[in-house]
Parts: C-alpha cells; structure tokens; sequence
C-alpha cells in the first residue's frame, strides 16, 4: 500500500468515520455483479428496515461530513457556467425523482475521468469528464437520474443493516479510492475500490443486484415523466463498454456500476415500452462539453487547433465547436481573432446568455474591463437571478479594482448561496483587496468549513473575534460558529 493512499485512508477514517454513525456511509453501487438478472423488481417499502441504524436526518449529517473531507482533498471546479448548467438539469429530474427531500448538493470534480457518485444526504459528485464521454444531453441525464434512484432507495442504509460488521473498513477504503481517482488518472485509485470491493464482494453481490436494478428501473422512470429519452440509459451504457474497451483500465464509474451485454439488453428492453425521443442536438449541453473539452488539452493553442480542425471537417456540433475554437483563442489571448470568431454565433442567438458571457470574458481578459462589465450589467438587468453572471460580476470587478462593490455584492450572494464555497473564497480574495481584515478572517473561516478543515477555520475565527472588541452583535455571530466549529472538532477527534 502507497504512502500516498495510506495517508488519505487514515485522514478518511479520522475525518469522515470517527464518529460511530458514520459507519452508515457509502458510495453508490460499491459491489456490483455485472450479470443482472432480467426479472423486474418490485420496488419494496422500506418502512423502518433501514431506520433501524440510521434515520434520513442523520445521512443528512454523515453526508455533509463527507462531502466537506471528499472537497479538502480533490480539486473541484470552480466554473459557474458548467455548475449552473448542472444544476439547471438536475432542477429538470428532481421533481419527477422519488427522493423525499428534492434538494442534492452537487458537487463537481475537476478531473477527465468518466465518473459519478452518489452519498446519503442527497450529495451527488459528478466528475467533469462525465460531460466529455456523454454524447448527449440525455445520456448525462440518464446518469443523473440512475444515481437519484439509489439515493431514493436508501440503498446505503439498507446495505449497512446487511453488512453492518464491515462498513468501517470498506467506507474509508472507498473514500480514499474516490480522493485518488479524482486526484489523478494513475492506478491508485482503481486499486483501492478494486481492493475494497474483493473484501466484501462474496456476501454482497445479490442485494447489490437488487440495488442496481432498481437505481435503473427508477431513473428511468424519472427520465420518462421529466421528458427524456429513457432510451439515453441503454445509449450511455454502450458510450461506457465502448470506453472500456478502448482505454488500458476501465474507468473508475465501471468499477462501480458495472457494464455488461446483458445490463445493456435489460435497458433497452425496458426502454422499448416507450417511443424514443425525435433526436436533439441540445446546444447548451454541447456549449459545456466544449468547455470540458478545452480544459482537457494541454494548452489552449492544441485546443485551438482541434476546434478549428473540427469547424474545418464539418463538425457534428459546428455552434459548440466555434465556441470552443473561441474560448480556445481567448485563452490563447488572441482576442481579436476571438471576437470575429465569435460574431457568427452573436448574430444567430444574440440573446443566449453563454454566449453573452463569452462576449465579456474576452474584453475581461483583454483588460477592457468597463466594456466587459457593461455586458454583464447589461446581461444582468435582464437575467438577475443567474449564477454565472453574478460570479462573473464579482470576478470582473475584482480584476477591475473595483473592490467595495465586489464585496457587497459576494456579501449579499453569500447569504443566498452560503454553501458555495468559490463564493467565500472570492469574497475572501476581495476583502483583502478592499483592507476589510475582519471581513477575511470570516470568509476564509467560512470556506474552510465548508472544505472540512476545521482547525484553520478555528484559527480565522479566533483571528476575527480580536477585531470585532465593541462590537457586541458581530462578536456573539462569531463566537456561536466558533462553538460549531470546535464541536466538529471534537466529533472528529482534534
């Protein structure tokens, strides 16, 4: 065992299952028998089976722990765009999930590998490579929606009634599988789940069977009522065999939800019950999947050149390949060339914000910033309530030096959004651009909470709390999260 994975095991095991009840926690579709079975399975009720050892309020809990320990160790994106796009589609699925409670925290690795995740508490992580090997917009749902139904299902719970004597090792095994797949593409992390997986494979293959027939059956019931082609599963089923087939290791999503002929048959069979969706190329989908794709190349000239190439080629999504072909030369800091590339696509849907926004980032990078931010100002009076064009206010206006402004803004999106951690770390940045110390030190306090790194968080809030003397009403806030904040400390055993 490396240096490097013991070292994650351990911080999972402190950080994420010292507490006893967090020995309920668990990633989706840990022990999968590829060969499942044709039968359809009626959905059971659950009733207090699985409330025997955890109660939904307590995954709440468990899962907000891991998800804070699962951020502090893997670089997640920061692309407001990609983020709101996201949630936007899973703001489609949830109404029509069987979730109980219809809010998910998502979170979003910044890594190429085809991977997704779900964890009690309605936490799903999806790697940005998921856009890059899903052809299309319904494909990515159909995942989506197949990791809601594990998360409507209580599969962790009922797993742990069943394997409640070995949960502990296999979690932190899987926790630390997870942080090093998404850390690099090296063998590590497919060792780990590899390895956790023959651990308890023997007892487990029937109810973990059971589990993905049923994560199958309801997500593409959730397709089907959303409006989705519920023939996308079986489509990104064979997109996943076709990449297993052409990469040296499978990707880490195979390692937990494998794929086989007959898990493949068994979809389209199920979907054949419905008439496939006319075809539909959804741009935005293909606006993110360029982006995706940008970040993937080694620099932005190779970038350049693939867009262009692909443009030159009579591309399947000629819109989503100029737009990668422009952010390319924006990244390149060709800026003239980006304008005029970006023209065609201004003049054939002026009023689509993406493109709006790439308008403005590249006057931004240019350094014209009043022409910048009078698109986005402009954007906004039309759109006020969207993600991206907040944050690329913020961003604009710090490069701007236009600071105070920035900061009342992040200050005002903060209580709004208070579990966005880039919104902390930008109001962090821009707080000590303005002198406003007090107002880093709880910033930074608040985004190392939400990163799981306590002890720092501690540091900043007892930093604070020496600025705030006076000042009753703001030195009582921080002392009542400094109180939270040594609480989980103590949970976790610092």
């Amino acid at each position: 065992m490396s240096t490097l994975f013991k070292r994650i095991l351990t911080l999972a095991t402190q950080r994420v299952l010292a507490p006893l009840g967090l020995a309920s926690l668990l990633v989706s579709s840990l022990l999968v028998n590829p060969y499942a079975s044709h039968a359809e399975i009626e959905l059971p009720n659950l009733g207090d089976t699985s409330s025997i050892m955890i109660s939904p309020v307590q995954e709440k809990i468990l899962g907000q722990r891991w998800l804070r320990a699962y951020r502090s160790q893997v670089p997640t994106s920061s692309d407001p765009l990609i983020i709101d796009y996201l949630e936007q589609l899973f703001a489609r699925l949830l109404p029509y999930s069987q979730l109980d409670d219809k809010r998910i925290d998502l979170v979003v690795a910044q890594n190429n590998t085809l991977n997704a995740f779900a964890v009690p508490g309605n936490i799903i992580g999806v790697h940005t490579g998921l856009l890059n090997y899903a052809k299309t917009e319904n494909q990515l749902a159909a995942v989506l929606a197949h990791e809601m139904g594990h998360l409507s299902q209580r599969h962790y719970a009922r797993r742990l009634e069943q394997q409640k004597n070995m949960m502990v090792p296999m979690l932190a095994g899987m926790l630390a599988g997870l942080v090093l797949a998404a850390n690099s593409n090296s063998d590590a992390g497919v060792a780990a789940i590899m390895g956790t997986q023959a651990a308890a494979q023997q007892a487990s293959l029937a109810f973990s069977r059971q589990n993905e027939q049923e994560a199958d059956r309801i997500g593409m019931q959730t397709m089907v009522q959303a409006g989705l082609d519920p023939h996308a599963a079986a489509d990104m089923f064979e997109e996943m065999v076709r990449a297993n087939r052409l990469n040296r290791r499978p990707p880490e999503y195979l390692l937990t939800h494998p794929v086989s002929e007959t898990r493949v048959a068994d979809a389209r069979n199920r979907a054949m019950q419905y008439a496939r969706k006319p075809a539909s190329d959804d741009l935005e989908f293909q606006l993110m999947r360029s982006r995706v794709r940008m970040d993937a190349e080694e620099t932005p000239q190779i970038a350049a050149r693939m867009f262009k190439s692909e443009l030159d080629r009579e591309s399947a999504h000629p819109d989503a390949s100029r737009y990668g072909w422009v952010l390319a030369l924006t990244r390149s800091s060709q800026f003239e060339a980006a304008r005029e590339a970006l023209a065609p696509l201004l003049e054939k849907e002026p009023n689509r914000v993406t493109y709006q926004i790439m308008r403005a980032d590249i006057e931004i990078a240019a350094e014209r910033y009043k022409a910048g931010l009078d698109i986005i100002e402009t954007q906004l009076q039309k759109h006020p309530d969207s993600y991206p064009l907040i944050i690329r206010h913020a961003e604009a206006l710090m490069k701007a030096g236009i600071y105070q402004q920035c900061a009342d803004i992040l200050d005002r999106y903060s209580r709004k959004r208070s579990n966005d951690d880039y919104v902390w770390y930008l109001l962090a940045e821009v707080n000590g651009l303005a002198g406003n110390i007090l107002g880093v030190h709880e910033a930074r306090a608040e985004y190392f909470i939400l990163n799981g790194v306590y002890d720092r968080a501690q540091i900043q809030l007892r930093n604070a709390l020496k600025l705030t003397q006076g000042n009753g009403y703001r030195t009582a806030l921080i002392e009542e999260r400094l109180k939270y904040v040594e609480a989980q400390m103590q949970q976790q055993g610092f």
